[in-house]
């Protein structure tokens, strides 16, 4: 009998590239996680429930995650758009507007929240035009949605866009030729496909936008109960000594992102099996 031969891997086997995978994950995400949650336990129960449950941090929770999750709808409908013409439609200039989208990833958030604070307080060049209607952007909650939307616009892009490259054209075009509309070609041709990724996109940003600080201390104001998120109190407390206390608060921002974090790959896994249990 001939001996049959193993196929060829560049990477090492299952056993040995699973130990390193949990190795690095232990080193880089695991052992400084638990370190809070251990950190947190020198705390009782009732000292936990009043450090994370004054007024004061209860406004941030609410700033916070309401802001990020505005901001990441926002970008999963302008960032599908812009994927889409990116994709789709050729014009002069499109190489640079593909590049510009890249920009909040290279830019550093600090010089991101000046740029923004500059462009819409009220005596910059937008927030000077929107003033005469009563809308003040900079130093406000509406400040910190814009922040967030500006960092989180190209998690929803770079995960749309090769979707939309990959997809072929002639469903579409079959879909025209049936008489189908385009709403109805975009419902129910495009648009599944598209769920997964357009999922995907709003989940990174949203996680993104959760943890933001540098772009959202300048522009928000951080007035407490008002337009101060939840990473600034945190970072108050360290520079009080209140180590306890900051890893408290940060433990409860981790447990609320990773329930709606696993709630949004749940839909996604349940999007995917069900656009491809009905073809």
């Amino acid at each position: 009998m001939a001996k049959k031969h193993k196929p060829h891997r560049v990477l090492p086997g299952f056993n040995l590239s699973l130990g390193y995978t949990l190795l690095y994950l232990s080193l880089i995400v695991l052992i400084p996680l638990s370190a809070a949650f251990i950190k947190t336990a020198e705390l009782s129960f009732s000292e936990f429930w009043h450090t994370v449950t004054t007024p004061r941090v209860v406004a941030s929770y609410k700033l916070t995650f309401g802001a990020s999750l505005l901001a990441a709808i926002i970008n999963a409908i302008f960032g599908l758009l812009t994927a889409w013409v990116l994709t789709r439609y050729t014009f002069p200039g499109k190489k640079l507007v593909d590049a510009l989208v890249d920009l909040p990833f290279a830019l550093p958030t600090a010089v991101a929240g000046i740029a923004l604070t500059a462009v819409y307080s009220t005596n910059g060049w937008i927030g000077s035009l929107l003033e005469p209607y009563g809308l003040k952007v900079a130093f406000t909650p509406l400040g910190v949605v814009v922040a967030l939307t500006f960092i989180g616009l190209p998690f929803v892009v770079r995960t749309v866009q090769p979707v939309l490259e990959d997809m072929e054209a002639e469903a579409e075009e079959a879909a025209a030729s049936l008489g189908a509309n385009r709403w109805q070609t975009f419902h129910r041709i495009i648009l599944p496909a598209l769920w997964p990724a357009l999922l995907t996109g709003f989940a990174l940003a949203f996680a993104r936008a959760i943890g933001e600080y540098g772009s959202v201390i300048f522009i928000a104001g951080n007035m407490p109960m008002i337009s101060e998120i939840t990473p600034l109190i945190i970072i108050t407390k360290l520079e009080q000594y209140d180590y306890t206390g900051a890893t408290a608060v940060a433990v409860v921002m981790l447990v609320i992102s990773f329930l709606l974090l696993l709630t949004i790959n749940g839909l996604q896994w349940w999007s995917s099996r069900r656009n491809s249990t009905s073809r």
